[in-house]
């Protein structure tokens, strides 16, 4: 299935987009796409038996805001240089274990929403991502098998990043990756079934309709099920909690001087191959 939230900011509806490419209503079924949702089976049982009977009203798309696909997100859990041309082309070692940070969950926001530069920004940068929503609590998993059972399905993100600030400024990573808007997330949540292997995915990014990034998740370091598995021994994932896998070669960093960082007014579209695409323009904070 394809889940998704329409609406205005703060008063989504939920969704579900047709085999057909149809936007469907999902109100009088669920309350909304959230963690309670995602862990709820017999509920997503509902909704797919509603689905392929036909039953589901149809929703006018014109005009209408597609927002994040997951409600109330308790935490955004982020891996780092986890493609092995990323680490290439930034001129750092491929990582003994996953490199973990946070963003908070407000950096959330819909897939064609505007991108805030931050104030004093010269270094904000792009990152396409395949995100991971979790759908049972993961404690401590053991095995590859285990990590996937934990997985509701996957999303477009895109990690936003202001290099000077997560690198010059001191600190940690944290001051470079939680500026308002910094994860556009969506269009949809796609369900695990629909995606047999996350390891073998395109993402792409365009600037200003230039092509920047073009990479697969076949060139992460870590895999999905071994990102899930690794970050649950540090911390409880809970259903609704997203995990951002890393972004491949092509970001501005990694670019020869002067290199391209954004600015207010550029436009930046990406996509991954089965999850959907995504478009903003960039404005100033």
């Amino acid at each position: 299935m394809k889940l998704l939230r329409v609406g205005p900011p703060g008063a989504e509806r939920p969704a579900l987009l047709d085999q057909d490419g149809t936007l469907r209503d999902l109100s009088a079924l669920v309350d909304d796409i959230d963690g309670s949702l995602l862990a709820d089976a017999s509920a997503l049982d509902r909704v797919r038996a509603a689905a392929g009977a036909g039953v589901l009203p149809a929703l006018d798309a014109t005009g209408l805001r597609v927002g994040p696909p997951v409600a109330r997100i308790g935490k955004v859990v982020c891996i780092g240089l986890n493609y092995h041309g990323h680490a290439a082309e930034t001129g750092q070692a491929t990582p003994a274990e996953p490199v973990v940070f946070l963003k908070a969950a407000d950096t959330v926001v819909g897939p064609d929403d505007t991108v805030l530069v931050p104030r004093g920004s010269v270094k904000t940068d792009w990152e396409v991502e395949l995100a991971i929503v979790i759908g049972r609590t993961a404690r401590y998993l053991e095995t590859d098998e285990q990590a996937l059972a934990h997985v509701a399905g996957y999303a477009v993100a895109h990690d936003v990043s202001e290099r000077e600030f997560q690198i010059e400024r001191g600190g940690t990573w944290d001051k470079g990756k939680n500026c308002e808007t910094f994860n556009p997330l969506g269009p949809w949540l796609v369900t695990a079934d629909e995606v047999p292997d996350p390891g073998a995915l395109g993402l792409r990014l365009w600037v200003n309709g230039e092509l920047k990034q073009d990479g697969n998740t076949s060139d992460q370091i870590f895999p999905v099920a071994e990102v899930v598995r690794y970050v649950s021994r540090f911390m409880t994932l809970y259903p609704g909690d997203i995990i951002n896998t890393g972004t491949p070669a092509g970001v501005a960093m990694g670019q020869p001087e002067p290199k391209p960082y954004l600015r207010p007014g550029d436009v930046v579209e990406l996509e991954v191959d089965g999850l959907g695409r995504q478009r903003q323009e960039l404005k100033s904070a």
